[in-house]
């Protein structure tokens, strides 16, 4: 027999709790730089987009049309000239009131108009409440934001810093991401405009405005947001009934104080009752998992279901962030519609020609259950067949994303997915 020999051992360190720690700290730094690589690489690249090939800001549109809904006059707006004359025109009829809330005003031309309106209808006697978000508006001079010192003019600015982002409270988080103006308890306008000359003409947007005692809806809104947040230098406003119960219109109030999130409750009752069609027009899409299951499920029952999204939003981020969920939604057959040459920035959804929502709030988590935001829900046939008017003249003007084109994106695409799908909850 051959000897062969004494055995080598080794021993070998065994690792310690400390030196673990150490490899999963780098590996989470490691991890964190390349998801905040990839999302750098994006912004910055949009950016260099954006100056070479900017929004062309030509997109077909329509005349704003009326509608009768139980005594109330609902009007349709799908561009921001059209509707500023409008708000402006009715600031400067205000007779006792005014409740103006909104997310951006930019110091602009546009912007400069509604503040002397706003200005002048308090120095004529007019009792001016304003609402603005202030990180909404960080980036405007801060000169524009100085209003006089008037006994009719009360300016509530929401705050920049909100304590629950430290906390996790978030009773005390959210930004105020709601645009209403009422005007003398009479007239009402609620949607996704925000305040300036870029949206005036070169974004594609929709606003609705009431006359009549529906416009409660929202003076109400404007009542509980303003009594809810206002500081001791504040007058509180008082708080009426309904006059006229009317369930055919009703707002759906987003209150991350309150702890209450109907608007995508709104949204997901809808999709769960659809037999024919749902058409969806969206700035940011980036459905959460109760909505992109409420969506697929109406797909493969038989329901249409487009979303008309912009082709290129003004935040590239989310647009990535949207691109992990195509996968899914064209697999159960809904159709994506990418808008062309301009910033689509509409939040709406009409369903089987009877029912309809416009408002504030986008399909995405910040909307949904993050952010302080308003939808009305409208029951009615006249409306809904207009609304998708809108959303047939709209098709005009956007290309269709088929599975075939998706599935032959390239591996670089399909990376950068799942690096920046990570920050979807923040946005």
């Amino acid at each position: 027999m051959t000897n062969r020999g004494p055995r080598l051992q080794f021993d070998l360190p065994r690792p310690s709790w400390t030196s673990l720690g150490r490899a999963a700290q780098w590996w989470i730094r490691i991890v964190a730089a390349v998801h905040l690589a990839a999302l750098v690489g994006v912004v910055v690249a949009e950016h260099l987009r954006k100056l070479r090939d900017p929004y062309r800001g030509v997109f077909p549109r329509m005349a704003p049309r009326s509608t009768e809904i139980a005594g109330t006059k609902a009007t349709t707006f799908t561009f921001g000239e059209d509707l500023y004359a409008a708000m402006l025109d009715s600031i400067r009829s205000a007779e006792h009131s005014i409740y103006f809330e909104t997310f951006i005003w930019k110091g602009d031309e546009v912007g400069a108009a509604f503040k002397q309106a706003l200005i002048a209808a308090a120095r004529r006697g007019v009792q001016v409440y304003v609402v603005v978000d202030t990180w909404g508006n960080l980036v405007v001079d801060p000169r524009f934001k100085r209003f006089p010192k008037l006994p009719t003019l009360h300016l509530l600015h929401f705050p920049l810093f909100r304590p629950g982002l430290l906390t996790f409270n978030l009773r005390k988080t959210g930004r105020d991401h709601r645009k209403i103006l009422v005007v003398d308890d009479e007239v009402g306008y609620i949607g996704g405009y925000n305040i300036g000359s870029l949206y005036a003409t070169q974004w594609r947007d929709t606003h609705l405005r009431l006359e009549g005692p529906a416009t409660w809806e929202l003076s109400n809104a404007f009542v509980d947001f303003w009594n809810d947040h206002r500081k001791a230098r504040h007058p509180e406003l008082p708080d009426q009934g309904v006059k006229l119960w009317e369930p055919r219109i009703r707002a759906a109030q987003n209150a991350p104080s309150r702890m209450l999130f109907p608007v995508r409750g709104v949204y997901l009752d809808a999709m769960d009752r659809a037999e024919h069609h749902i058409y969806i027009t969206q700035a940011y899409f980036i459905p959460d998992r109760e909505i992109l299951r409420g969506l697929i499920a109406a797909a493969r029952r038989g329901v249409d279901v487009r979303v008309v999204i912009p082709e290129i939003s003004n935040h590239i981020v989310t647009d990535w962030a949207a691109r992990s969920h195509y996968t899914q939604l064209l697999e159960a057959g809904v159709t994506l519609w990418l808008f062309q040459d301009a910033m689509m920035h509409a939040k709406t959804m009409t369903v089987d020609g009877r029912w309809s929502t416009i408002g504030t709030a986008n399909i995405d988590r910040m909307s949904l259950i993050g952010n302080f935001e308003i939808n009305l829900e409208l029951f009615d046939a006249a409306l809904a067949q207009h609304m998708e008017e809108i959303f047939a003249v709209d098709l005009t003007n956007c290309r269709q994303l088929t599975a075939e084109e998706w599935n032959a994106r390239s591996l670089g695409h399909r990376v950068l997915e799942r690096l920046i799908r990570p920050f979807s909850p923040l946005l």
